[in-house]
């Protein structure tokens, strides 16, 4: 059934109705970066965004004068982003002011000791001295099998797709000899003997939904990642990079329709053919690339359609990132000592992680990233205050945490904790503050479990064994974003884009 509906809020100019039409679910760094690369190539786009605004998990929340990036802080292969700018014809750095961290972070032990990670090597291992001189040759080992991995795993097979398994199979030998059956913990610890300096080098799968005592060892190359381009965070916060991409897609004359939630995928003849709203309206189209969770594609989207691979049973079967406890808060004050990125490890690492991915359950203790932006940009917090998110992994809603009666405690908890450490009589310096919970995730994102990050990245859920990029279940129907290859974080979701080059055909075949 069609409707004829009162037109939500558009974003974009006309376009000429000659060329294929291409439809984006979501707007998130994927869907935007997708938008991007379909209207470079000809294609006539719309994005459908079911929120007030762009982002996604990139959203940007305004309250009480304070700015808040709702997820996503870190800006790793900057270059990534310079490529979508020059599709269009423009630069990067004309419209995105991008600093560099030093340190990248500054990571907390519970008893109080500091270590701070950046991208100088002399500087890493001076510290490494302090903890354990011993490791000092095992750090420089660490990072030249990181480079390896990273010239394979990320160079090599981050932008291609894993349509068929002989692509799976081509690079078995590769990551054989990479160890790739390792897990990040045990490929650090094989080079470091020192507790404390394994945690900070094993820390990063968590940044991505990534238990590291089980990831895939792959994800070491984000170690040479971050030595190679740095880490970078955006005067104006994260939210000026979907501010910019959002004007790319625009400039190109493709549309953003906000406030318009898909509700289902439409199939003919075994190909994608359009949307339905959940307005009702029917919305014709050629290539459809969703950027909502994979799950919710299959599962929601597709529900109605039969699948052979990504069935319910399948998705069940499937293993999901940890969630994610999230306090945004300003201060009527400034902690002008606090980094722009302060990783907080409580007094366990290993047995925190089992019970948010094994047992998954809700324990007393946590570890917090710590989020002070205003650190190098002041104008995201009126003068003299500070812009803070305090992120807490914690279990996904398949465990049995009642977030509607544990969130308020829970918050009480880290803010105790946070004023007793590094933020010294916060409880009483609050001006704003605002929580989310897996169940955010779940209602407002459409996020399966109300997981943080899509499938977990495991070995057996990497690559060809993640929902393809080219949907295996329809025709012209095509995935980006976390639950898709390569997978989470920043690099990742607009690496799934760039696939995208490799699968949708040419606008000219639709003609």
């Amino acid at each position: 059934m069609n409707l004829t509906v009162a037109a939500p809020r558009v974003s974009g100019t006309d376009q000429s109705q000659n060329k294929p039409h291409a439809l984006v679910i979501g707007s998130g760094f994927g869907g935007l970066a997708a938008a991007v690369r379909l209207g470079a190539r000809g294609f006539r786009v719309t994005v459908l965004e079911a929120l007030d605004a762009p982002g996604g998990r990139a959203y940007v929340h305004r309250q009480d004068g304070f700015s808040f990036d709702a997820g996503p802080t870190i800006i790793t292969a900057p270059f990534l982003l310079e490529e979508l700018w020059g599709l269009c014809g423009r630069r990067f750095e004309d419209d995105v002011d991008l600093r560099l961290m030093d340190p990248f972070y500054r990571i907390r032990f519970d008893d109080g000791r500091v270590f701070d990670y950046s991208g100088d090597a002399d500087k890493v291992k001076a510290q490494i001295a302090q903890y354990s001189p011993a490791d000092v040759k095992g750090y420089d080992r660490f990072m030249a099998m990181s480079e390896k991995v990273f010239k394979v795993g990320f160079e090599d097979l981050a932008h291609v797709p894993f349509t068929h398994l002989t692509d799976m199979l081509r690079i078995v030998p590769d990551m054989a000899l990479l160890r790739s059956y390792r897990t990040v913990y045990g490929m650090v610890s094989s080079y470091i003997k020192d507790p404390y300096i394994r945690q900070v080098l094993s820390f990063h799968p968590l940044l991505i939904g990534g238990n590291p005592f089980t990831v895939t060892s792959i994800y070491v190359l984000i170690s040479f990642l971050e030595r190679k381009w740095g880490v970078h965070s955006a005067m104006g916060g994260t939210g000026a990079v979907v501010k910019g991409l959002v004007s790319l897609v625009e400039g190109q004359g493709s549309l953003i329709r906000y406030k318009t939630e898909v509700e289902q995928i439409l199939v003919k003849n075994g190909r994608a053919s359009g949307v339905r709203l959940a307005s009702g309206e029917e919305v014709p189209a050629d290539v459809v690339v969703s950027n909502a969770d994979a799950a919710t594609t299959y599962g929601k989207l597709l529900g109605g359609h039969a699948r052979k691979r990504w069935t319910d049973k399948k998705i069940e079967r499937t293993q999901f990132s940890n969630g994610l406890f999230v306090w945004y808060f300003g201060t009527k004050r400034q902690y002008p000592d606090v980094k722009h990125h302060t990783i907080l490890l409580g007094p366990r690492y290993r047995g925190l992680i089992q019970d948010i991915f094994k047992q998954k359950k809700l324990a007393e203790d946590f570890s917090l990233y710590l989020y002070r932006p205003t650190a190098t940009d002041p104008s995201l917090a009126p003068e003299g205050c500070d812009t803070f998110y305090a992120l807490s992994p914690v279990p996904h809603l398949g465990g049995d945490t009642d977030w509607e009666t544990q969130a308020e405690p829970y918050r009480a908890r880290i803010a105790r904790y946070l004023s007793e450490t590094v933020l010294p009589g916060l409880e009483d310096q609050i001006a704003t503050s605002l929580v989310t919970t897996p169940l955010d995730f779940k209602h407002r994102l459409n996020s399966h479990l109300g997981a943080g990050f899509s499938l977990e990245p495991l070995l057996m859920q990497s690559a060809w064994f993640r929902p393809h990029n080219k949907s295996e279940e329809v025709e012209h129907l095509y995935l980006v974003g976390a639950g898709t290859h390569p997978g989470a974080g920043v690099p990742g979701v607009i690496s799934s884009a760039r696939v995208l080059d490799r699968v949708v055909p040419d606008a000219s075949t639709f003609v």
